[in-house]
């Protein structure tokens, strides 16, 4: 217990605990063009530190401290830098079963993240239990198809949200799986559940008509792809109109490059997401193209372990 306390102690100066070594940053700027690089998470289960060596599958990989020092050093290389998750924080080591998701949201709100949205396990503990620790986090919570309308979640996470990068103006919005059969029904009472493609297109229309949105971003807790009719980001991509990155999670999906997939109207939707656990960060570089349409120009994905830091 004592050892946790200490190192959620460490957590405020998590960029002096590591270095990344020779990890060629630099060499993934290019000083003639202008980016969005988007740095994303999903499923990271409340792991705060490492893997323990004697794990069979993520021998030393993966913790707080390590994704701080990296996301610090592109910051350091790129003037453009969006940082989000893609949901489930909560639940996964006795941090969770001791602190109730405090320090999961201090963790992220130390990193610099921008947004995130809700996977299912962050209804563990009921609406309640997730408002307790809302005011940990330092950045929204977009729940585009979760009404909260009728619970005491009402106003405390967004619909959508923009923000602006450089020459970038990012429209954000919030997918999240349907609840039924994966949490308690007493721990999302009141909350409906909406369709994810009719939300998708109300709110992308908004965003890039209204708004002026040069760039919608879809943080994805729907799933990359079922087997069966259930709505994933495959399907959700290629059945909306608006959307041009859906940064995915729920399945712990890891994917080896960026999926790119046709949607509605013959244009490209990029679709990324890492696995979970946070041993990996995913990094997509877009730049602006024809008719100011934002265009995936190059991707990293950086696996977080004592390894690569060296």
């Amino acid at each position: 217990m004592s050892s946790r306390r200490n190192f959620l102690k460490q957590l405020g100066i998590g960029s002096g605990l590591l270095s990344m070594g020779s990890f060629p940053f630099e060499a993934l700027a290019k000083k003639d063009k202008e980016y969005l690089v988007i740095l994303h998470t999903n499923d990271t289960h409340s792991r705060l530190e490492p893997f323990p060596s004697s794990n069979k599958q993520f021998p030393n990989m993966g913790g707080i401290a390590a994704r701080k020092t990296v996301i610090d050093q592109y910051r350091k290389a790129h003037k453009n830098v969006l940082l989000v998750d893609a949901g489930d924080l909560f639940q996964g080591t006795p941090y969770f079963n001791l602190y109730k998701g405090e320090p999961e949201m201090k963790a992220l709100s130390l990193l610099g993240y921008e947004a995130g949205t809700m996977g299912n396990h962050e209804f563990d503990l009921g609406l309640e239990g997730f408002a307790a620790q809302l005011p940990h986090a330092n950045f929204p919570f977009i729940t585009s198809n979760y009404d909260f309308d009728q619970t005491i979640l009402k106003g405390k996470t967004k619909n959508y949200h923009i923000i602006e990068k450089g020459s970038f103006k990012i429209g954000l919005i919030g997918l999240g799986v349907n609840l039924y059969g994966l949490a308690a029904k007493y721990n999302y009472e009141k909350m409906k559940y909406l369709d994810p493609i009719m939300v998708a297109e109300k709110y992308g229309r908004l965003l890039k008509e209204k708004h002026g949105c040069n760039m919608v971003v879809c943080l994805s807790h729907l799933g990359y792809e079922y087997k069966t009719d259930k709505i994933s980001d495959l399907k959700l991509a290629a059945n909306t109109t608006y959307i041009d990155a859906i940064i995915g999670g729920h399945t712990h999906t890891f994917l080896e490059e960026p999926t790119v997939v046709k949607n509605n109207i013959g244009k490209e939707v990029v679709i990324n997401q890492t696995g979970w656990a946070g041993v990996k960060l995913g990094a997509l570089f877009f730049e602006l193209g024809q008719n100011n349409l934002p265009k995936l120009s190059k991707f990293n994905t950086v696996v977080l372990s004592k390894q690569t830091i060296g």
